[in-house]
């Protein structure tokens, strides 16, 4: 048998930014990661692109909190402990410079995510930290009150005093835990995009409307932001922030509900009056060739047809009920959501360990002395843009200060 002080199971984010900084705070541990995979930080690889979306510019912890559907409350005092500019910070002082992008994500500026596995093998190897790849966990056992931990992989058996999980979202590795007696929140998928099939959408991938208010019929759901049209539905901020903050709600729906869209994120009477005018202004023109209200051209186009105007009609020929109709479409346009697809390759859940059986200001369980948690195998879950990436810096560095 293994001894360890330290024993880290999950060889992602959070395993081995944990290993890294208990290894500095206190160069005596012995610290092993065990993970699953032939190679670790998988996640990290495929994120943002390859680019690797490592945190977001948000800089005041109240608000970096809004980002998180599960955990908001939760994350308010380690965001207090380790924020976004310590992870700026962390990364800086390793040599690796992040930059902001327009929408507040950040990369590292070689804007490849293989600096930031770099940097972290190179860590570990200076660290003298032990990393174990295909060591598939198969079982825990807590020893008397807590005082240590033997964990078993199928070759190999290891005590440890401390034990760190960081599996993520491991539905397999949630059953184990249960087995220590935590309960686990049934994981259901957070970040996707909206399946629709609609004449109004059909043929025009790739148009982006830059500023929308997508609400969910029959809740109180409501996003805003830019909406991207896809080959099977919808996609982009607007959709991806309903998708996480009503992920448990559309899972009961089955994805099948209906969302409003207001395209121009106007008032019906507003958009109506505005409507008014382009048709005293220009009378003659056809109403279909030149888009209005900042809207995409094939976009405007194909609401122009929704509303039952004929791309021959002229703004002067236009009656009250058209006028309505098109108001409506910009509006208040009602679309048939029947499925979802995953958001690039980026599979974000809701779900995981039950928040109240952890103590937030070490990250330790609240059930077994010296079992600690981080990263996505608590039920904490973020929109996109680089916010589940801080959840795990934040957590894995408080455990490393704790132990």
């Amino acid at each position: 048998m293994k001894q360890q002080d330290v024993l880290i199971i999950g060889g992602g984010a959070a395993g081995f930014f944990a290993a890294i900084n208990m290894a500095e705070l206190n160069p005596e541990l012995s610290i092993t990661i065990l993970e699953k995979a032939k190679e670790g930080l998988q996640k990290v690889k495929i994120s943002g692109g390859g680019r690797c979306n490592v945190t977001h510019a948000e800089f005041i912890p109240a608000e970096l909190t809004q980002n998180y559907p599960r955990g908001e409350k939760e994350l308010l005092g380690p965001f207090h402990q380790f924020m976004t500019g310590d992870t700026i910070a962390w990364f800086e002082k390793r040599g690796v410079e992040l930059k902001i992008e327009d929408d507040g994500r950040m990369f590292p500026v070689s804007n490849s995510s293989q600096t930031i596995i770099d940097c972290f093998l190179n860590e570990v190897q200076k660290l003298k930290i032990n990393v174990q790849y295909s060591q598939n966990v198969t079982a825990i056992v807590v020893q008397n009150n807590s005082e240590g931990f033997i964990v078993s992989t199928k070759d190999e058996t290891y005590q440890a005093d401390k034990l760190l999980i960081a599996t993520g979202s491991s539905v397999k590795f949630w059953k184990l835990v249960e087995g220590l007696g935590h309960t686990v929140v049934q994981p259901v998928p957070s970040l996707f995009t909206f399946d629709i099939q609609d004449e109004r959408i059909q043929d025009i991938p790739g148009v982006v409307a830059l500023d929308v208010g997508v609400s969910v019929v029959g809740t109180d759901l409501h996003s805003e932001g830019p909406l991207l049209i896809t080959h099977v539905g919808m996609s982009a901020p607007a959709i991806l922030k309903l998708s996480a903050f009503g992920a448990l709600e559309l899972a009961k729906r089955n994805y099948n509900f209906k969302i409003e869209i207001n395209f121009i994120k106007q008032s019906f009477d507003d958009c109506l009056n505005h409507l008014k005018e382009l048709k005293q202004q220009f009378a003659k023109k056809t109403v279909y060739k030149a888009a209005q209200l900042d809207l995409p051209k094939r976009l405007w186009r194909k609401l122009v047809l929704a509303a039952g105007i004929s791309e021959a009609d002229r703004w002067a020929d236009l009656n009250k009920q058209q006028l309505e109709d098109l108001s409506n479409q910009l509006t208040s346009a009602i679309f048939q959501v029947t499925g979802k697809s995953t958001f690039k390759d980026e599979f974000v859940t809701a779900g995981g360990i039950n928040l109240k059986e952890i103590n937030f200001k070490t990250f330790e369980s609240r059930i077994h002395k010296n079992l600690y948690f981080a990263g996505e195998v608590l039920n904490i879950d973020a929109v996109t843009g680089g916010f589940n990436f801080q959840n795990a810096w934040t957590g894995a560095f408080i455990v490393a200060k704790s132990i």
